[in-house]
């Protein structure tokens, strides 16, 4: 095999690499492709020990492959270290911890549901896990409807009890999600 066509062969691998790191980021193998990445690196060694064997087009095109796998590398070490750590890649926990409840019952106080789009996150999450314990579908629950029924059941609530923050509760009654707004305290 000549050197052209191993260098061809590199870029091939690397590519594929790319690619078999996607698929393992995004959940569709099991494992990290370790067997592909032996093969690049066997490549990469191969042609670092000893570039006399390269002309200089070759070196250059050799150095630019190593270049881009390292660079690919050091993405794909970060991405599993911060998968390994339960990270994403903003550095905040992919699900946010939410404290138990004793009795079960999710509960979230807002005063400005626009600005805290945190909680509604929340309560969007515990109503879906409700609507899943109790065998119904969660598909019907779309994130920019229930933001703006959440807005506007703060406004009514507001108006109506004369307070500034609204307790809303998720909860699982008689095998029925129950979902409630009250004056919080």
């Amino acid at each position: 095999m000549t050197v052209d066509e191993e260098l061809n062969k590199l870029e091939d691998a690397i590519r594929r690499l790319k690619v078999e790191y996607e698929v393992y980021f995004n959940g569709g193998a099991p494992r990290p492709p370790h067997d592909t990445l032996f093969r690049v690196e066997n490549l990469i060694k191969r042609y670092s020990t000893d570039q006399s064997k390269l002309n200089i087009s070759q070196r250059f095109r050799f150095s630019a492959l190593v270049q881009k796998y390292a660079v690919n590398n050091q993405l794909c070490r970060r991405k599993l270290q911060e998968k390994e750590e339960g990270r994403s890649l903003t550095g905040m926990p992919r699900r946010p911890v939410e404290a138990p409840v004793s009795d079960g019952v999710v509960r979230v106080v807002c005063s400005d549901p626009g600005a805290e789009t945190g909680k509604v996150e929340q309560l969007l999450r515990a109503m879906r896990a409700a609507k899943r314990q109790v065998g119904e579908r969660p598909d019907g629950l779309d994130a920019a409807t229930f933001r703006r029924f959440i807005q506007e059941k703060t406004k009514q609530v507001k108006a109506a009890l004369n307070c500034d923050k609204v307790q809303f509760s998720v909860s699982i009654e008689e095998g029925k999600v129950k979902f409630k707004a009250t004056k919080a305290d």
